[in-house]
């Protein structure tokens, strides 16, 4: 999982690529009002245009569409990969809210990096201590 599994909409457009451009993947900005037809920023051009108008566009997949970004709040939490005694806990940054009701935590590793955990197994309220 990345960050870039969510966005505002709840959809990703994906392109196949073409000789000069690679395969690539964009967020869905919205919606034609007169179409329906998924829309993307063009970022070279400065404005918003229907994915049908790629020659390359392949197919929209729907993503975690965030609805809220709650703060950590001191919880931890810690996943437990199947054969391994113990895993790091580490300290949530937020939690982002999907509209269909899943919260995931996003997490700050040691060298500043963050990102959404993985599957936690275990979640630490900000008064407990863990072992």
């Amino acid at each position: 999982m990345s960050i870039r599994d969510f966005n505002a909409t709840g959809w990703m457009a994906y392109f196949t690529g073409s000789e000069t451009l690679m395969s690539r993947q964009r967020d869905v900005d919205g919606w034609d009002p007169a179409t329906g037809t998924a829309l993307i920023v063009d970022a070279e051009q400065g404005v918003r245009r229907l994915v049908t108008d790629y020659p390359d566009f392949s197919h929209l997949e729907p993503t975690g569409r965030v609805v809220a970004a709650l703060p950590g709040a001191g919880w931890r939490v810690r996943t437990l990969p199947w054969g391994e005694d113990a895993a790091p806990v580490e300290e949530v940054l937020a939690w982002l809210v999907t509209s269909d009701g899943r919260m995931t935590a996003i997490a700050v590793e040691e060298d500043g990096a963050f990102g959404p955990v993985g599957e936690p197994q275990w979640c630490f309220p900000p008064e407990q201590g863990v072992k």
